[in-house]
């Protein structure tokens, strides 16, 4: 199975992966429009980390591991929120840009809570 195949079979690591491209793409525009070191740091952390979290809750040794990491991207989601907010508030970023961007991560947040839920629920039932 090739990795484009994968992707488009797995909805959280396509979208997440995708967005990951586009969080790149503005930490570049930011340093070179705008010399914008720090902010254009936190954001490439934060919204690079929940493509890297779904890829390795599918190698997760547990459950609770996979929850875990999905967790973690969720949290990561949040901050990159706040950091497209700020970006925005700020006039780094235009009002498309931002919200653009913004239904991107609303969408992938509600993916990793419905991914956490559903793992939850199973092994619930276990």
């Amino acid at each position: 199975m090739t990795e484009k195949t994968s992707l488009k079979n797995d909805p959280l690591r396509e979208k997440t992966f995708q967005f990951a491209v586009r969080i790149v793409k503005l930490n570049q525009h930011l340093i070179n429009k705008h010399k914008e070191f720090t902010l254009s740091k936190q954001i490439l952390k934060s919204g690079t980390n929940p493509g890297a979290m779904a890829r390795e809750a599918a190698f997760a040794e547990s459950g609770s591991d996979f929850i875990h990491k999905l967790s973690i991207g969720r949290k990561e989601n949040g901050e990159t929120q706040y950091w497209l907010e700020l970006l925005y508030a700020t006039e780094y970023i235009s009002e498309i840009e931002f919200k653009s961007l913004m239904s991107d991560s609303v969408e992938i947040g509600r993916l990793l809570t419905s991914s956490i839920k559903t793992k939850k629920k199973n092994l619930a039932s276990i």
